[in-house]
């Protein structure tokens, strides 16, 4: 990092080997969790296969991240993120090298269980029990009253408990005050007097954090104002050379970033649209009255509570020109000028848009001959088995079933494939090489498939890419999605 403040120059990092280490955390763990308490949110331990690959793979990354400077990519279930120790300060450095990332954008800490959670909250009170496993005979005769003079008071703010029962582990980040004896690296925070926490859901991302006994700073791991990586290759396409290891457990179940709340505002205000959407949000005791307080934007000139608030981000290379929902779809004079040097455009459509925007189809790669005939047909996918294992997939207390809240077995997701068609704007014109990738109708489709179609259509080269967007109103993942592409956008085609 800079005396500035600013991120190290890319051509001061020494080039690394960069390795992808896959990992399937299902073949290799059992869980165990205390009977009186929700998996994960308790204590619970893991027990490890040894001689196998997969857990070398993952015994190497969590030592690494008590030990090296250098961040580790790992998956979550919302999008890949680049983690470190978030108690040592080189080691965060290292994060915002690798990224380029500017040093005024907090990270979000990743945890693996409420005690570690109160251990950044109150330092002196590690290994402090907040509930006995079981009363004794004075607490069973003095009650509620005994129990609190025993044991302290929880450091977890009351505001988020009822959002920690219903969505941990899972994609939501809560804002916490920092205590001024915190053992967080002052560069995790970006000078800020709070800091963000979520425990994630990935049963890879957990282990890790478990293994290495670490709380992990972690961004997406992608370089920074990219789009979000949701797959190992993602990342090496971005991070190649820059980083070591690669933890490989397969394409994210989500596909866009945890929802960022502030409990400790009055009301309580939503920084980052996300994986759990604001109706949900009110469901819950003490956020009936939740309100927005992000804007789609980047909101220059002020210190960012949560990352993705100031700066441009999620952008490709081409130029991104987006349409709201019901906005139509670009015409042949639109067309023609965005139209480049390269003559290639990218399509990525939603809902309504037809194949091509209807313009006339003189060639179809041999690849694509009976996908493309048929303008409005929108379901292309590939089918990819390499799906992250989930938590249910594990051994839990010596048994095959899984408690009811957790994820259900492993489920086979579909990547994005970009179809090559040529098409004609006007009978003097040559023809134009468009690439097109259909996400589909359904919101969590797209929202999985949304960054993995910008990166798509960018390895093509094209000179623009005109994206159908979606309704807000279809709750908070299609409002992420719009999020996000907003920030993409360079141009923004409204109502």
């Amino acid at each position: 990092m800079a005396q500035d403040g600013s991120a190290t120059d890319s051509s001061r990092i020494s080039r690394r080997d960069t390795r992808i280490l896959p990992v399937d955390v299902s073949k290799i763990c059992s869980l165990n969790f205390s009977d009186d308490q929700e998996p994960f949110l308790g204590d619970w331990t893991m027990d490890l296969r040894d001689n196998i690959t997969d857990t070398t793979n993952l015994r190497t990354a969590a030592d690494r991240m008590r030990t090296s400077d250098i961040p580790v990519a790992f998956p979550t279930e919302t999008v890949y993120g680049l983690g470190a120790d978030a108690t040592r300060s080189s080691a965060v450095r290292g994060i915002y090298e690798a990224k380029q990332r500017p040093a005024d954008n907090p990270l979000i800490v990743h945890i693996c269980s409420l005690e570690q959670l109160r251990g950044l909250l109150q330092p002196s009170r590690i290994k402090t029990r907040y509930k006995p496993s079981q009363p004794t005979e004075l607490e069973r005769k003095f009650g509620a009253k005994w129990d609190i003079e025993r044991y302290p008071p929880d450091p977890i703010p009351k505001i988020y408990r009822p959002l920690i029962r219903r969505f941990w582990p899972g994609p939501l980040t809560i804002l916490l005050p920092n205590p001024t004896d915190s053992v967080l690296a002052p560069e995790v925070t970006a000078g800020l007097p709070t800091f963000g926490a979520r425990m994630p859901k990935s049963l890879l991302a957990l282990a890790l954090i478990k293994i290495a006994g670490v709380p992990l700073a972690a961004p997406s791991a992608n370089a920074s104002t990219k789009p979000s990586p949701t797959t190992a290759e993602h990342v090496k396409h971005d991070l190649d050379g820059r980083i070591d290891l690669i933890l490989d457990g397969g394409p994210c179940d989500v596909g866009v970033e945890s929802t960022v709340v502030d409990g400790l505002s009055d009301p309580p205000v939503i920084l980052r649209p996300g994986g759990v959407s604001i109706e949900q949000l009110r469901e819950c005791c003490g956020w009936q009255n939740v309100v927005i307080g992000y804007k789609d934007g980047s909101e220059n000139g002020t210190a960012p509570k949560a990352p993705g608030m100031k700066y441009k981000h999620y952008s490709p290379k081409a130029t991104v020109v987006l349409y709201d929902a019901g906005s139509g779809q670009p015409s042949t004079d639109v067309v023609k000028r965005y139209l480049g040097e390269n003559r290639s455009i990218g399509i990525v459509r939603t809902k309504t848009w037809e194949r091509g925007f209807g313009l006339k189809v003189v060639e179809v790669s041999n690849s694509d001959q009976n996908a493309a005939i048929t303008n409005g047909d929108h379901e292309h996918p590939i089918q990819d088995n390499l799906s992250q294992p989930k938590l249910a997939d594990c051994p839990i207390n010596g048994t095959t079933p899984a408690p009811s809240n957790l994820p259900k077995s492993n489920t086979t997701h579909t990547t994005t494939a970009a179809h090559a068609i040529s098409i004609t704007l006007d009978s003097a014109d040559k023809p134009i090489q468009l690439w097109d990738i259909a996400l589909g109708n359904k919101v969590e489709t797209i929202a999985r498939g949304l960054f993995s179609a910008l990166r798509e259509l960018d390895s093509k080269n094209v000179d623009v890419i005109f994206v159908e967007g979606i309704s807000d109103s279809e709750g908070d993942t299609a409002a992420a999605v719009m999020n996000r592409l907003r920030k993409a956008a360079e141009v923004h085609v409204t109502l």
